[in-house]
């Protein structure tokens, strides 16, 4: 079968990175295989097994030379992935094949692993998720102080600014931030624990030296990069770290896909759009068509992401005592899938905010047609002051604006000033409300709050981790 006759996921052919790829390789995974015998054949060595130097450098020299058409056809042989691994291994590092492995079990192999490759998964969103809200921040900083009408229920509401209104964006992408620090900074290492957890077969190994065996489950973590291993599992690490995980990969998905949702609303408005390449196409058969396509597949990879992430939480939650296998099978296409998905939408998310274009012309156009109605609270007050009824001036300024929101609706324009300026009851000339009608008079401290939110809790994250900053990955398609 070639392999064009075969499925492909459209996470790697299409969305996913080369480098969020390469973490689920089947090369990348073996090589952690590898590593993870060695350093469990140096710690045995260190604490006094007899392994030879030359084992462990026969090991060491066979890492990344992986037969994977010998290891997929010994595990069609004995129905056991991990021992198929070992069969290969040995092939290669015949002179350490007697200790490979040695007192270990399956999940010493697959579970840490697994960790491992989390881990550098996660320090990829890691970045994204930075460049995502670097970009962002620097829209909002553009744009703090632009006026734009606010919108609660879809409908018009009090001005905000699109700095402020890109702020709410960046404070859900914060959230996920500090979020994603903690579980960085809490991940744990299986290590070796043995095939229930009680480290039993080390034990038998060191001639029941507890502390040796303790000292080996520090000593394999450290070499692998770790600094804590779980302090007591069963036979795999807590599956609720997957489950864990995945939350934290749908709270991403969350804040991307309102991100895009809103997007999709204002370039419907035609005041924002993402960006549109000079030979893009929209639509197949309407020319004119400038589709938010960054935008939609953010949410349609966000909405994949929010279901998958139910799928660990099921299995935390059905495991049996020590471990059942039943989360194996689901685990390999669900974790990577998210982490492909999550990585997509990251840099979805960075390259369309990188790109937002602003129509400040449009924008003021519908704030004018709507800040009549705004400004109705603040006529009210400059009729009283001038001396009329608060209670009387209530029910003309409601009939006025109910008016004048009808002749709106009907494609008419906004009379509401001149309904007010020719009622004697309000005291006010066209020219007094006018001047109720400045933009900046509505926004409260939209612009203030922006700047501040920048300074206090964006910029420190941004210039602590200047390194980390890039330009950005490039869509595929």
């Amino acid at each position: 079968m070639s392999i064009r006759d075969a499925y492909r996921s459209p996470l790697t052919e299409r969305y996913a990175s080369a480098e969020m790829c390469r973490i689920f390789s089947a090369q990348f995974r073996s090589e952690i295989f590898r590593r993870l015998w060695v350093a469990l054949a140096e710690a045995q060595r260190e604490l006094g097994l007899q392994i030879s130097a030359a084992q462990i450098e026969a090991m060491r020299a066979n890492i990344t030379n992986i037969d994977h058409d010998y290891i997929a056809q010994k595990e069609r042989e004995i129905r056991h992935d991990i021992m198929a691994h070992i069969h290969a291994f040995g092939e290669v590092a015949a002179e350490a094949k007697a200790v490979i492995h040695l007192g270990a079990t399956s999940a010493y192999i697959g579970d840490n692993a697994d960790l491992i490759q989390t881990r550098e998964a996660l320090r990829i969103v890691e970045k994204r998720l930075l460049n995502a809200m670097a970009a962002l921040a620097s829209f909002a900083e553009a744009r703090k102080g632009l006026p734009t009408l606010g919108f609660t229920h879809y409908q018009p509401a009090q001005p905000t600014t699109v700095g402020k209104r890109a702020c709410l964006w960046i404070h859900d992408l914060l959230m996920d931030w500090h979020d994603l620090q903690y579980r960085l900074n809490d991940f744990a290492f299986r290590g070796a624990k043995g095939a229930t957890g009680t480290q039993a077969s080390f034990l038998k190994l060191f001639e029941g030296d507890g502390e040796k065996v303790a000292r080996l489950d520090r000593l394999v973590a450290e070499k692998m990069g770790f600094q804590r291993t779980f302090p007591v599992t069963g036979q795999t690490y807590p599956r609720k770290l997957d489950a864990q995980t995945a939350a934290l990969l749908s709270g991403i998905a969350q804040s991307a896909s309102k991100f895009s949702g809103d997007i999709r609303l204002l370039q419907n408005l035609k005041e924002i759009e993402e960006p549109f390449g000079a030979k893009q196409v929209g639509s197949s058969a309407m020319p004119y068509k400038r589709n938010p396509m960054r935008s939609e597949r953010i949410g349609s990879l966000s909405r994949y992401i929010l279901t998958a992430a139910q799928s660990p939480a099921a299995t935390a939650a059905s495991q049996w005592f020590e471990r059942t296998l039943d989360d194996s099978a689901n685990k390999r296409i669900v974790m990577p899938e998210m982490f492909l998905a999550a990585d997509a939408v990251l840099i979805l998310v960075q390259n369309a905010a990188r790109g937002l274009v602003v129509h400040e012309k449009m924008i003021e156009k519908r704030l004018r047609e709507e800040l009549p109605f705004m400004a109705a609270e603040n006529i009210l007050m400059e009729a009283v002051k001038q001396g009329g009824d608060r209670q009387e001036l209530h029910e003309r300024l409601r009939e006025a604006a109910q008016e004048a929101g009808r002749r709106v609706k009907q494609g008419e324009g906004n009379d509401l000033l001149e309904r007010i300026a020719s009622d004697k009851a309000f005291g006010l000339d066209r020219a007094a409300l006018e001047a109720a009608l400045d933009p900046y008079a509505y926004i409260g401290r939209a612009e203030e709050q922006t700047e501040a939110f920048l300074s206090e809790h964006i910029r420190p994250i941004l210039e602590s981790r200047a390194d980390d900053l890039d330009q950005g990955e490039e869509l595929r398609v």
